[in-house]
């Protein structure tokens, strides 16, 4: 299927309306809703700090009403119920979304990439956030049962996530079966939990009437403007739902979300306010104050499992987003491992993973409590979440054919609330909600000076290729020696430069000649059928087009098996493969970048993975003929 082509939502199955089982179901609860699961850890301490301290039993009422028609607009209907339903064959995530409405042509095209690229960019900088902060909210919870321990929570979270970040590469295959029972007990604890505290102070249920929450934000004003920032820590992991689509499809998700996790989160949101109300002047942490004196330790415990359960995803979620990135051309080629060879999904990126734990060890220590990491939290999710429903105006139009008043009344109520929601996180830039935009920035100019330098490359490159018909013509007069060999272009051309320079310098040629391109599609898989195209250019001489999806291991030599199944005499036991190794200069005289962008994307291209770990070709059959190019 083309990927640009519109589909038919109404008549179309999609790959993420996969069936419905117990299993998916309980693995979904597991991967899928460990941040937004272990947010009562640290949201309603955030909420009463912001709203002064000691709500009155009227504040107390508005602030949950807030909370929950918070999950129930954003979580239950936006993303379970609209996002859940752009999904780009099967995948979602923000670059399968772009990805999905840039396939059509637009003027705002532009615009839309960078609304993709900057929402996944932001995803990192909560990548870092998410591990310290569930962490340390956990462990700080022994600060109920005693004070003797205080000292001890900091270097006590810090090697945690030490440990967690080093266990990455071995994958989780093993223990990640265990992820959905643990979950599934962390759900059904704080929902007992909420319980107790509701039948003590039943008078919280009134809160679900949404007036209560408008009377607050009238009353308050500006005030209740700040206390957003801190409602919005309830929604946090809310984006997982849409990027792990493609893992468990929609219902297992939906399923998961309004059978388990919403009346969990409602109760114990509910049992918080209850103990509020029952007292006024309680200090410290209120959701471990729920629980019974003699179960606070074994509550530690079980919510350091979880918000570990809670950081893996995350870890995970950057992994596969970075593969992503470098299939859709965004980023350079890294070193991908894969950890099961069972599980797709269990990848480890060792550049991410090592960059990551510096940048969460670093929050860790230098904020030292889940109390002020509250304020750098919230505003890379809260921007993320407003680009996301910016795209899915463009897909409610492009997608599913939407009339324009329908699509800007449905995503103009979403806006409003992100339109809030951000305002509200913007105000925590001075309390540290700079560092993951800072680091956002970062990234999105990463990805986008490799975009445009690989594009540099293939114009510079572009000028120098050879007409098909002058180097054919060439050719008799070459020698050509037994064997087979397979040259990877970087551009579309049937005869890439690569292949030229070997022939002027070696004056012989193989008697099997493939020249290769590998495309990677705007959408996820490719099917066999389609993953390679032949043509004869001449005798002994072949050009194959090969074609992944955005999320496959883009093996080169099985993708050779499918071009040798259609014609080409491609002899994989024999074959060797021919790459450029460039090295980028200075064009001194018009340059295609600007001198810091090039000196960034050199430093990138220089570093970047070799083809053969990229495309797992064999290593001793692989041969690379330098050059330079000038940018």
């Amino acid at each position: 299927m083309d990927a640009t082509a519109p589909r038919d939502t109404d008549t179309e199955v999609s790959p993420a309306d996969r069936p419905l089982t117990a299993a998916a179901a309980l693995a979904a609860l597991g991967i899928v809703y460990g941040d937004l699961g272990t947010s009562p850890l640290y949201t309603y301490q955030a909420i009463v700090g912001a709203a002064g301290g000691h709500p009155s039993a009227e504040q107390a009422l508005g602030l949950l009403s807030l909370v929950v028609w918070a999950l129930i607009v954003t979580v239950s209907i936006k993303y379970c119920v609209f996002v859940m339903k752009a999904d780009n064959h099967g995948e979602g995530g923000i670059l399968a979304l772009m990805a999905l409405v840039t396939g059509r042509t637009g003027r705002s095209t532009g615009a839309l990439i960078a609304a993709g690229l900057f929402g996944a960019a932001l995803i990192y900088g909560d990548g870092i956030i998410t591990p310290a902060i569930s962490v340390l909210s956990a462990l700080e919870g022994i600060n109920v049962v005693t004070d003797a321990f205080k000292p001890y929570v900091l270097p006590a979270a810090m090697a945690v996530l030490l440990l967690l970040f080093g266990a990455q590469m071995t994958g989780t295959a093993r223990i990640g079966k265990v992820f959905g029972p643990v979950m599934l007990l962390w759900f059904s604890v704080i929902a007992l939990m909420g319980l107790m505290g509701i039948l003590r102070q039943p008078g919280v249920l009134l809160a679900i009437d949404p007036r209560h929450a408008i009377q607050f934000i009238a009353g308050d004003g500006w005030h209740s403007f700040v206390v957003l920032g801190g409602v919005f820590l309830a929604l946090t992991g809310g984006e997982a739902l849409y990027a792990d689509l493609g893992h468990f499809g929609r219902r297992p998700i939906r399923t998961s979300w309004y059978c388990v996790v919403l009346p969990a989160l409602l109760l114990c949101y509910a049992g918080q306010t209850a103990l509020l109300l029952e007292n006024p002047g309680l200090q410290g942490n209120p959701f471990f104050h729920l629980a019974p004196r003699w179960a606070v330790v074994p509550l530690v415990v079980l919510a350091t499992i979880a918000t570990i359960i809670a950081s893996q995803a995350i870890i995970t979620g950057a992994f596969s987003l970075t593969r992503q990135a470098m299939q859709l051309g965004w980023f350079p080629g890294l070193n991908i491992r894969q950890t099961s060879d069972q599980e797709y999904g269990q990848i480890y990126v060792p550049a991410v993973n090592w960059t990551m734990m510096v940048c969460t060890l670093f929050l860790t220590f230098g904020f030292g409590s889940s109390d002020a990491l509250a304020g750098a939290y919230g505003t890379a999710v809260s921007t993320t979440m407003l680009l996301t429903t910016a795209l899915l105006f463009n897909a409610m139009r492009e997608v599913w054919r939407w009339p324009l008043m329908a699509a800007l009344t449905v995503s103009g109520v979403f806006l409003t609330i992100d339109l809030a929601f951000f305002g509200a996180n913007l105000l925590k830039i001075r309390e540290g909600g700079w560092i993951p935009l800072l680091l956002g920035v970062l990234m999105f100019l990463t990805m986008t000076t490799w975009r445009r330098g690989v594009d540099a490359i293939r114009r510079t490159t572009a000028q120098n290729h050879e007409a098909i018909g002058a180097f054919v013509k060439q050719l008799k007069s070459v020698v050509r020696v037994p064997g087979t060999a397979v040259f990877l272009g970087r551009g579309d051309t049937a005869i890439p430069s690569v292949l030229v320079r070997h022939v002027a310098q070696m004056k012989a040629l193989q008697e099997t000649v493939v020249t290769l391109t590998v495309r990677f599609e705007e959408y996820p898989r490719v099917p066999l059928n389609k993953r390679a195209e032949i043509e004869k250019i001449a005798d002994g001489l072949w050009h194959v087009t090969i074609r992944f999806g955005f999320v496959e291991v883009p093996n080169v030599v099985a993708a050779l098996a499918c071009a040798k199944a259609k014609g080409c005499p491609v002899n994989l036991d024999d074959a060797v493969y021919f790459a450029s190794h460039d090295e980028v200069v200075r064009n001194v005289g018009r340059p295609r970048l600007a001198a810091w962008r090039r000196m960034l994307f050199a430093a990138m291209y220089r570093n970047a993975v070799r083809a053969p770990d990229r495309f797992e070709l064999p290593a001793d059959k692989f041969l690379e003929i330098g050059r330079q190019i000038a940018l």
